[in-house]
């Protein structure tokens, strides 16, 4: 099994920042692309950043500019760092990582972590 935990999120005023962080562990052999989604109160999951395990990235229009995604491959683990957050910004954010374990090396599956709230004030 693969366990996704994030961290880092909370409340804070618009403009400021926050940084998120996601440690996938358990019984990994490869992640391939990782990436933050979010659910608002009423609205759709959607993509906010994704990076690829070769580092591209790719990001959601409302947040370029403002959210960068990064990588450690060697801890597993997924960033992100959010800067002039704003209101529209406030919601459920999500890590998901496409990993293989030991007994399935060449089977990607998507896993998820349980969430973590960013208020933002205005």
């Amino acid at each position: 099994q693969v366990q996704l935990v994030e961290s880092g999120g909370g409340l804070v005023q618009a403009g400021g920042s926050l940084r998120l962080s996601c440690a996938a562990s358990g019984s990994i052999f490869s992640i391939n692309g990782m990436a933050w989604y979010r659910q608002a109160p009423g609205k759709q999951r959607e993509l906010v950043a994704a990076v690829a395990s070769g580092g591209s990235t790719e990001y959601a229009d409302s947040v370029k500019g403002r959210f960068t995604i990064s990588r450690d491959n060697a801890k597993n683990t997924v960033y992100l760092q959010m800067d002039s957050l704003q209101p529209e910004d406030t919601a459920v954010y999500y890590c998901n990582a496409h990993t293989s374990t030991v007994s399935a090396t060449r089977v990607y599956m998507p896993y998820w972590g349980q969430g973590t709230q960013v208020t933002v004030s205005s």
